[in-house]
């Protein structure tokens, strides 16, 4: 969250006897009278966007409660994993992979900026929400606690989960405008209205991997995959640091989903009572290929660069 102090001596920007702001300023309301405070030195404060951070902690907690829900332990003396994921950059969400196509004519006017380089116009997926670590057990396990899913921005937090069988998923509404969820290919979980601050609750009927979409906004995409052995689950941070708590000593399977589909070879642990901190191996989620040939073109401008990518097999959404 961003915080500006505007001084009515320094910047005499806004101030009581002069309300108004820079014309690009106020176009983008930030100096609504929500949006500024007075000091007790009689100052204007500007507090950024109202929304924003309450959108963030939203989502944080979305995260947050369910990592803490398919971890089935909550003992203190449960075991610790940690971990890190690596070539997560070189993912690609199939809904930026579908836009490339030109008969879907979403077409970009937006001019690349030469001095920036090819690799850093490049995106790359938000990894807390869209990359799921999951240990796979050698037994079935049981479902958790209900799920709680977050809808907002058009998109879910997370993106892409990892569950056993007959979890109860709740996905809330957060956004001020109704929602019509509907798991592709399953008349059970047909499109429904979901209003605003409203839940709908959802059980994964069997093992496989559903697809949730949204008729209200048809880039918003999630994948529920559901395991009979997945026993806890790890969003990683932006710098691909995981942390997974088992409960039960045994062997266990790290394995990485993306966009409902498994990405990188699984890491094989043995599980007793103490942490296991297998960061000196990072999980390698996704490859260039070999023949670099995408790196030849770096002087080409985003859109060029981006025909670059495709998506198949395991290694769904790897850019080649």
């Amino acid at each position: 969250m961003v915080r500006l102090i505007r001084s009515r001596s320094l910047f005499n920007l806004v101030t009581p006897s002069c309300p108004r702001t820079l014309s690009s300023i106020a176009a983008l309301g930030y100096g609504h009278p929500r949006n500024m405070k007075t000091t007790p030195d009689n100052h204007w404060v500007w507090l950024g966007w109202n929304r924003r951070p309450r959108k963030m902690l939203l989502t944080s907690l979305a995260l947050l409660t369910a990592t803490a829900a398919l971890s089935l332990s909550t003992s203190s003396d449960a075991a610790k994993v940690r971990g890190i994921v690596a070539g997560f950059k070189l993912l690609r969400n199939p809904v930026w992979v579908e836009a490339q196509d030109a008969s879907r004519h979403a077409f970009s006017f937006r001019e690349a900026v030469p001095t920036v380089p090819a690799e850093t116009r490049q995106m790359y997926p938000f990894i807390p929400k869209e990359l799921c670590l999951a240990a796979l057990s050698a037994e079935k396990q049981a479902p958790p606690p209900p799920v709680l899913i977050r809808i907002g921005g058009g998109r879910t937090a997370p993106v892409t989960i990892v569950v056993p069988p007959l979890t109860k998923l709740s996905f809330q509404n957060t956004d001020p405008f109704p929602h019509r969820l509907y798991a592709a290919n399953l008349p059970s979980f047909g499109p429904s209205d979901t209003g605003r601050g409203a839940n709908r609750d959802w059980t994964v009927p069997s093992a496989g991997v559903f697809e949730i979409r949204d008729e209200a906004a048809p880039s918003l995409r999630m994948w529920v995959v559901g395991d009979d052995n997945v026993a806890a689950i790890a969003f990683p941070s932006l710098k691909g640091e995981f942390q997974l708590s088992i409960g039960q000593p045994g062997e266990y399977q790290i394995q990485a989903f993306f966009s409902g589909k498994k990405v990188g070879a699984p890491v094989t642990i043995k599980v007793t009572t103490a942490d296991i901190d297998i960061a000196k191996n990072p999980i390698v989620v996704a490859k260039k290929d070999s023949s670099g040939a995408k790196d030849k073109d770096k002087g080409d401008d985003a859109d060029k660069g981006n025909s670059d990518t495709e998506s198949g097999g395991a290694d769904a959404g790897v850019t080649k």
